[in-house]
């Protein structure tokens, strides 16, 4: 709480903030991942902002058959209203309530959303993997902070640039496919970078995504099949407005 020209205001932002410093106290960057490895899942989270809708999708899939064995997705209606920086609050509830309808839990999370490549290094991923105990990847097709040279980016299969931000690395340029669009690969929780790439490297076999990310995806589509969701990233490669 604070005063405000007399009057007594809830400052819930400035609580979120001072959580989000100590979630990024409690991150992990070094693999320890339960093995063997049997489901991994994909997590994606839709928005329609004009009519405060949120759905998000939790799919598993089984990586010796690569057969999707569960999924469950949950919708919250009424959502506040996104703040920059803050949009794991709105997403991370709605994602465990998609979770707990799960019969059969992942050892090792993939997130279309950002881990430590987010502004306070708490993005979706990492928020995700720090409440659940899993260990967490993000690769969404966004950057949303870090810098990269673009031009030493290779166009084959496996290339990479590391992405800078505040003097540290973030995460990584990957290139999965050859002269497509690259995935911001950064590490959720309790998984290392390196180990975070090879497993996308692992599950884009044929895809610009994992495939288990492209499953939840394409489930959030048929579910919520008008998103629209207001972005103002000032990025050329990655600028949109609105998805319907």
């Amino acid at each position: 709480m604070k005063e405000t020209l007399g009057y007594t205001v809830e400052d819930v932002f400035m609580e979120k903030y001072i959580l989000q410093k100590e979630l990024a106290q409690k991150i992990i960057s070094e693999d320890q991942i339960q093995h063997p490895i049997k489901y991994i899942a994909g997590v994606s989270v839709a928005y329609n902002d004009v009519d405060l809708k949120m759905i998000s999708v939790i799919a598993v899939m089984d990586i010796e058959t690569q057969e999707i064995v569960d999924q469950a997705f949950f919708e919250l209606e009424d959502v506040t209203l996104h703040v920059p920086d803050l949009f794991a609050y709105n997403e991370v509830p709605s994602v465990l309530k998609a979770f707990e309808k799960l019969s059969i839990k992942p050892q090792l999370i993939f997130c279309d959303g950002h881990g430590i490549e987010h502004p306070k290094n708490v993005g979706l991923a990492t928020h995700l993997g720090i409440e659940l105990d899993i260990p967490t990847i993000g690769c969404p097709k966004k950057r949303l902070v870090g810098y990269y040279e673009k031009t030493s980016l290779g166009h084959l299969r496996g290339d990479r640039q590391e992405l800078w931000f505040d003097d540290k690395i973030v995460g990584k340029a990957l290139r999965t496919q050859e002269r497509s669009n690259p995935l911001y690969i950064s590490i959720g929780h309790k998984i290392s970078l390196e180990t975070a790439i090879d497993w996308v490297l692992k599950t884009t076999t044929n895809t610009r995504v994992p495939v288990v990310v492209q499953e939840a995806i394409t489930l959030t589509e048929q579910l919520m099949p008008k998103r629209i969701r207001y972005d103002f990233l000032d990025d050329e490669e990655n600028k949109y407005a609105i998805i319907i």
